[in-house]
């Protein structure tokens, strides 16, 4: 036996953690195939639709119940899950939508508990705060004066999530950023020009955001604090 053979003969492909984590997660991974395949157009608001959107993201929430890491942690991503999950179903009706921003606000304050002050890493806010600004104050031009104090709120809450995120590091990182990338799409899509294939953008990287924040439970604590 050469040393390559010896190598896969004592440490496996796949550890039992791996593979559990694997099969807990293929009802979100069906009913993400479900929502594409589907793909129900959004000039046809109806409970199924919103079910249809909210599944993967419920899906989740049971899915954290098998993580072993700290409570309140977890519970805290649950919290947000389920308030992603009405802003989801609200946004499928246009007259909901600021419900829906609510819903979500309220999601990344709970992910922004989460991931906690520690470490404070202000370092990384240098390339935030610029983006921040020019981002909105383009989207702000093209606003509806009614909506401006509720998106200016939720994008300064997203803004300090994806800073939190980032200093939590791991796949949190990871989800904070799509979270973020997927909410510019969506924004600018909706109120400044419409983008080609828009939809598919938004909801893929949702999808992933949560899934990558979710899996951030799972994670040993010193890759966390990376």
């Amino acid at each position: 036996m050469d040393a390559w053979e010896e190598g896969l003969s004592q440490k496996p492909c796949f550890s039992v953690q791996q593979l559990h984590l694997c099969r807990g997660l293929s009802p979100f991974l069906l009913t993400c195939a479900i929502y594409f395949l589907l793909w129900i157009p959004e000039d046809q608001p109806s409970w199924i639709s919103a079910l249809v959107k909210c599944l993967p993201v419920l899906c989740l929430v049971v899915f954290l119940r098998a993580a072993r890491s700290d409570r309140g942690y977890r519970a805290l991503l649950q919290g947000a899950l389920l308030c992603s999950a009405v802003g989801d179903a609200c946004l499928i009706w246009p007259e909901a939508f600021l419900y829906g921003v609510t819903a979500f606000t309220v999601a990344h304050l709970l992910y922004l508990w989460a991931f906690g002050l520690t470490p404070l890493r202000p370092g990384l806010l240098l390339p935030i705060v610029p983006a921040f600004f020019l981002y909105n104050g383009l989207v702000l031009l093209h606003l509806p004066p009614g909506m401006v104090p509720m998106l200016v709120t939720y994008s300064l809450v997203l803004a300090s999530m994806l800073w939190r995120g980032l200093a939590r590091g791991g796949s949190a990182r990871w989800g904070a950023l799509l979270f973020t990338l997927s909410d510019s799409v969506l924004a600018w899509d909706a109120f400044v020009q419409s983008l080609p294939h828009a939809r598919l953008v938004v909801m893929t990287t949702y999808y992933a955001a949560q899934l990558l924040i979710a899996l951030s439970a799972f994670q040993s604590p010193r890759l966390k604090s990376r």
